[in-house]
């Protein structure tokens, strides 16, 4: 019987299974790749009686792929906040979906381990721009403010590792990373005796340095649209700089289109955390779209839809 852990490449995923892996330790088969590779279980190959767990991916996005193997006979433990849209009813399928705009995996994790394991989720609660989620939940935690800013380093550091087009982009392959952390219950001995940590915080300070010289392309009171150029600094921050701006105008939409192969572009949007809805909805609009209420975005837009792009951020967020 194989044993087979699929997990989004971001923080989320990556706490996710750490969390359930201190809980229940095992040496499973890893399937996952950079943040917006969702459709992973179309590269999982089980058989009956096997046990794939699956973390942070969009059910409805994986339908097919989830439906072939629950078929198949294999029993599917399943934990999302995406957009799922109809859950299955089969008797192979454990479901823990919930797509509040306050939820993250992590969080259903937390819930579905008793609190076990507070630090990990707090930390993927930060790295998702759940801040308050994350605040609220640290109360369960006897540190204090300096430990809980580290816990927020960490949390955006490793979201921040699994963005871009390509694993090359990336400091360290999600599933590298997660190996990693793997040994550590106490994410404050991660900090300080990894090295990785140090390589992320250097690496986001300079990408986002380099962000932060971009003007916007448009600019309203509603929501606001930048552009970044195709380079492996952009690709990596395109989704961190969307939640600093997310973060720094909270009662603005934001997205942040970054340049791919010359004729389109990766978007990542962002609903205002004052009313943290309508990002999915703007990016299901368009092909390969999706995500959640407060957070989504889009694999691939040509550029001959940015206008008509901008027009549904203006009839969704105003202006």
């Amino acid at each position: 019987m194989s044993m087979i852990d699929v997990f989004n490449g971001d923080a989320d995923g990556i706490c996710a299974l750490h969390q359930l892996r201190l809980q229940s330790p095992s040496e499973n088969i890893l399937v996952t790749g950079v943040k917006r590779d969702i459709n992973l279980l179309r590269r999982v190959d089980a058989a009956k009686d096997d046990h794939v767990t699956v973390l942070d991916i969009s059910l409805d996005k994986n339908r097919v792929d989830l439906q072939r193997l629950l078929d198949g006979g294999v029993q599917v433990s399943y934990f999302d906040h995406h957009f799922a849209g109809k859950i299955p009813e089969h008797p192979n399928l454990d479901a823990h979906i919930d797509t509040s705009s306050d939820v993250c995996t992590s969080l259903l994790v937390n819930g579905y381990l008793k609190g076990q394991y507070v630090a990990w989720a707090v930390t993927a609660a930060f790295g998702d721009n759940l801040a308050d989620s994350a605040y609220k939940l640290s109360s369960a935690l006897a540190i204090n403010n300096k430990e809980l800013n580290l816990l927020q380093e960490l949390g955006t550091y490793i979201n921040y590792n699994g963005y871009g087009s390509r694993v090359d982009d990336l400091f360290f392959h999600p599933a590298e990373l997660y190996i990693q952390i793997k040994p550590f219950k106490d994410p404050f001995i991660f900090i300080n005796e990894s090295s990785s940590f140090a390589v992320l915080k250097e690496g986001y300070a300079e990408d986002m340095a380099k962000a932060a010289g971009v003007t916007a392309e448009i600019e309203r009171e509603s929501f606001a649209v930048f552009v970044l150029p195709d380079s492996v600094w952009s690709r990596r921050v395109s989704g961190v700089y969307a939640n600093n701006l997310a973060n720094n105008f909270p009662d603005r939409a934001h997205a942040i289109l970054t340049r791919q192969d010359g004729n389109s572009f990766v978007v990542s949007v962002r609903a205002p955390l004052s009313n943290k809805t309508g990002a999915d909805e703007v990016c299901r609009q368009f092909k390969s779209g999706g995500g959640r209420m407060a957070a989504a975005g889009i694999n691939n837009l040509p550029q001959g839809e940015f206008d008509n792009f901008v027009a549904v951020m203006g009839k969704r967020f105003g202006g």
